[in-house]
């Protein structure tokens, strides 16, 4: 199902780089907001190490977010050092194949790693990638995405089911 996400996990850090290499997954592509910072945009320290050990065995990163804040994800880019897409449109798939092509990999070889179902996994299954939803970092986000979470919450609901059976 387009809402479903081949893996789920509670936070970024939790996807080690033996499940990517189990799942032959050589990128990741990352949302920005609620993902890998909170809402006052702060940046834990170990998700810093957490992206640099998975740079260190090979992983690719890419950031792709649906920010209009450029600032903001230019920050969080630089201090992961890794590239960065803003203003994405996610789930649009013009921004997912623009990333895949600087990454130089298959679709189904790149991770998309998001906290909403709406914009991260709609659009990484609509290009056949492999999405991998984790908990948003904290409950303040902005009024657009707090209006769609009860209805993500009734998806990953019905999701936790299902993978359950």
């Amino acid at each position: 199902m387009i809402f479903y996400p081949r893996a789920d996990f509670n936070n970024v850090k939790e996807i080690k780089l033996e499940f990517l290499k189990e799942n032959q997954i050589k990128a990741l592509i990352l949302d920005v907001d609620n993902t890998l910072i909170d809402y006052d945009r702060n940046l834990d320290k170990e998700i810093i190490s957490w992206a640099n050990n998975l740079k260190e065995n090979g992983i690719k990163l890419h950031i792709l977010s649906n920010s209009n804040k450029r600032d903001k994800v230019k920050e969080v880019a630089e201090r992961l050092g890794v590239e960065y897409n803003h203003f994405a449109k996610k789930p649009l798939k013009s921004g997912f194949k623009k990333v895949q092509k600087i990454l130089q990999e298959r679709a189904e070889q790149i991770g998309v790693v998001g906290d909403q179902i709406f914009t991260d996994i709609i659009g990484g299954n609509r290009c056949k990638m492999f999405t991998i939803l984790v908990e948003p970092i904290a409950e303040k986000d902005i009024w657009i995405t707090m209006l769609k979470r009860p209805i993500e919450k009734a998806i990953k609901d019905k999701y936790k089911k299902t993978i359950k059976q």
